[in-house]
């Protein structure tokens, strides 16, 4: 009787340890697949992170462009108010002239 409890013994042993190592196997094939998803979101978020980064050196180039822009058209409208523009439009435009002022045309 000794020898079949020591048998039993051993299989119920020899099971435990099967289903210890299965589940090893399992949380470790959980873990690994884990990391490889966290690897290649990184690597994803990575590549997103260059194209964030070129995008907004682009839109600070922009930006920088409009301002000129707007410094620009802001010269230009006090220029507008001026008489000195006023003389121009109507020299351009009208041809008007001052008094005793001769013009000289090329033929």
């Amino acid at each position: 009787m000794n020898g079949i409890k020591q048998k039993s013994r051993r299989r119920r042993q020899k099971k435990r340890v099967q289903r210890h190592k299965r589940s090893v196997l399992a949380i470790s094939s959980v873990i690994l697949l884990l990391l490889v998803m966290v690897s290649i979101n990184g690597i994803t978020l990575r590549a997103k992170e260059k194209s964030y980064v070129a995008q907004e050196t682009e839109l600070k180039k922009q930006i920088k462009e409009e301002k000129n822009r707007a410094s620009k058209i802001d010269e230009l409208e006090d220029y507008v108010g001026t008489d000195e523009y006023v003389e121009d439009v109507a020299r351009e435009k009208l041809g008007l002239v001052h008094e005793g002022e001769i013009i000289f045309k090329a033929k």
